[in-house]
């Protein structure tokens, strides 16, 4: 990811549709429970939506019932970074991608044991790539994050 350059808000614009966008560069959250992959169960990654840098695997997502994509953690820890969130009179845990600092949502402190944690994350601001397409899209050695080797 090192040879990223983040596109300008009009190309994102163009290339995103407006709820990416939203959510992606404005902070923005959709609706729970209807986005793509709040109840996505196939295995494969999730990458970034503007830079296709890989942040979660399905081996790591659980079924929290919150409307979102929930993940016990990151694919690996250096590709998100983690903000304080004041807004709304709350604080919380803001995640954003490492490299293409993209909003990605929120972690709580409530997901299953042994991490106890719950990366909730919003449907557009990820991409879904089913394990049988790794490969041939550049991902394949992201395979054993999805199907450990038995």
């Amino acid at each position: 990811m090192s040879e990223f350059r983040k596109p300008s808000k009009e190309e994102l614009k163009q290339r995103l549709t407006d709820m990416q966008y939203h959510v992606t560069q404005e902070d923005g959250t959709e609706p729970p429970f209807q986005n793509a992959y709040w109840n996505e169960t196939r295995p494969g990654i999730y990458v970034d939506v503007v830079s296709g840098e890989p942040l979660y695997s399905s081996a790591d997502k659980f079924p929290s019932s919150c409307g979102w994509p929930s993940f016990t953690k990151a694919i690996q820890d250096n590709v998100i970074t983690k903000h304080q969130d004041l807004k709304f009179g709350m604080v919380r845990t803001e995640i954003r991608s490492a490299t293409a600092d993209s909003h990605l949502g929120h972690v709580f402190d409530d997901g299953p044991l042994p991490l106890g944690t719950r990366h909730c994350v919003n449907s557009a601001a990820l991409e879904f790539i089913p394990v049988e397409e790794m490969a041939a899209r550049g991902y394949g050695y992201l395979i054993k994050y999805v199907k450990p080797e038995e």
